[in-house]
């Protein structure tokens, strides 16, 4: 029996490489495998594909949190004692999804840093989607803060949102809005919980557009100049350098997790939010 040829194997005359003739998968074997990098980028580029990993993990991790919750201030609180104690594994999800944006943060400050050291800020479409997707997390990060409904939460809350009160003639009545009464209250947090369920997609189609941006003219490298001609494709050169990468990732982050769940927290938040009694430091 003849032996049909492995579609990677085709002759020329079919246009080449299967993953660059199918149009969907050429758009991402274009952007990750193929995709042409400078020769000379260092460990610092390592951060970039981290936060995409920063990214899964939360997704993923409040995806499943999601599932037990309950956006009540009545119950929100227990509902997190009740993934902590009784959902089996619960107290490792909690913790992923915890730590894991303490993760996300402190890779987007390097990736930043980077950015600003070698100055990437030059690219100012990159930058310009860089600098939103960096206010979205702060969001995304404030409103899951307030979700757990414990001391820290809602003062913290509280604080945070009287900000908007300071902004002249509609400031007061956009603070009302957003509390959906007149203090942080049950509207408050069914609000905030919906947001930090949406925003997530937001952030995506904002990490689309700003790496679609990014492969348009290539990555910065370390000596900022001009490197078409000393270009290496990504497959297996930096795959390699981000699988390591994603190693001391994961040995950090898992260290967090199982080792110290509480050392980036406040004790605080396990008590439940109580509007009488304000923190003493807040």
């Amino acid at each position: 029996m003849m032996r049909m040829p492995l579609r990677d194997s085709k002759p020329s005359h079919f246009g080449g490489p299967w993953r660059k003739t199918n149009k969907l998968v050429k758009i991402m074997n274009d952007s990750f495998y193929d995709l042409p990098c400078p020769i000379n980028l260092n460990a610092w580029w390592s951060f970039d594909s981290m936060l995409g990993l920063c990214l899964v993990i939360q997704l993923v991790s409040g995806l499943l949190l999601s599932i037990h919750y309950t956006a009540d201030e009545s119950m929100a609180f227990d509902s997190v004692i009740h993934i902590m104690r009784d959902v089996k594994k619960g107290w490792m999800l909690r913790n992923i999804h915890a730590n894991g944006s303490s993760m996300f943060f402190m890779c987007i400050y390097a990736h930043i840093g980077r950015g600003l050291y070698y100055g990437s800020y030059l690219d100012k479409t990159v930058w310009f989607f860089g600098v939103h997707l960096l206010l979205l997390t702060m969001a995304e990060a404030f409103l899951g803060y307030t979700l757990p409904w414990g001391q820290m939460s809602y003062w913290g809350a509280t604080v945070i949102t009287n900000m908007l009160s300071v902004i002249p003639v509609v400031g007061t009545d956009m603070l009302r809005y957003v509390w959906g009464g007149w203090t942080v209250c049950n509207a408050t947090l069914k609000r905030f919980y919906t947001l930090h369920f949406l925003l997530p997609f937001v952030m995506i189609a904002f990490v689309a557009l700003h790496l679609f941006f990014l492969h348009e003219k290539g990555s910065n490298n370390p000596l900022g100049i001009e490197s078409d001609s000393m270009c290496v494709p990504f497959h297996p050169f930096y795959t390699v350098k981000d699988l390591f990468g994603y190693v001391c990732f994961m040995f950090v982050f898992m260290y967090l997790v199982c080792v110290k769940p509480e050392m980036l927290g406040n004790s605080l938040n396990y008590w439940p939010a109580n509007p009488m009694k304000t923190p003493i430091h807040v």
